[in-house]
């Protein structure tokens, strides 16, 4: 009995998760409200808190996926030996996607710009980990000289920079490659600079 409750209960989960998906994708995070989802799915407003306790809590379920995603997207990239070329490839894979899915990466920077920052699950942020952990062999190669402290500074400074850029690019018109380019951009003028560091240490 318990089984199929728990069966029950994870299967309207996922119902929710994937109807708050496609609200999102089609008609934008600010759309994202229980009222919407709750006409959506089928689901009352009390299952929805009943599942989730409040909608800060379903944001967080769909940006988890939302990094799954990304993450999973990156590591279908087959590295070569050339760690630069790597660390581009990535980048363009991290930009086309998240110009490929604006609406729920906006949703993502959106919950960011306006937490505070404490008290998210462990779960959550290992999300966080994982993406920089999919750059860090080939990112630790161009840094290699530099300690450990220093390597984790300067993946953290690209990691936010990176985010904070492509959520710009995520909410601007115009061209999606010449968007996805300026990622592009500031990754190699951040690999020179370390390189200019190298030369003078």
């Amino acid at each position: 009995m318990t089984d199929t409750k728990d069966n029950k209960k994870a299967e309207i989960r996922a119902l929710l998760i994937r109807t708050g998906r496609e609200l999102v994708v089609r008609k934008g995070a600010e759309f994202l409200t229980a009222r919407k989802l709750s006409e959506a799915s089928g689901c009352s407003v009390g299952t929805i808190y009943n599942q989730f306790a409040n909608m800060d809590n379903f944001v967080i379920a769909q940006n988890m996926q939302t990094l799954d995603d990304l993450v999973l997207a990156m590591r279908q990239i087959v590295p070569s030996q050339d760690s630069y070329k790597n660390l581009n490839m990535y980048t363009d894979v991290y930009a086309g996607w998240v110009l490929g899915n604006e609406n729920l990466w906006f949703l993502l920077f959106n919950f960011h710009l306006h937490h505070k920052g404490s008290g998210l699950p462990v779960a959550y942020l290992r999300r966080f980990v994982s993406l920089a952990n999919v750059w860090k062999t080939d990112f630790e190669r161009e840094v290699g000289h530099f300690g450990r402290k220093e390597k984790k500074i300067f993946r953290q400074v690209l990691m936010l920079a990176m985010f904070s850029l492509s959520s710009f690019l995520a909410t601007q018109q115009g061209g999606k490659h010449s968007r996805k380019n300026i990622c592009k951009l500031l990754l190699n003028c951040y690999l020179a600079g370390l390189k200019v560091l190298r030369q003078e240490g």
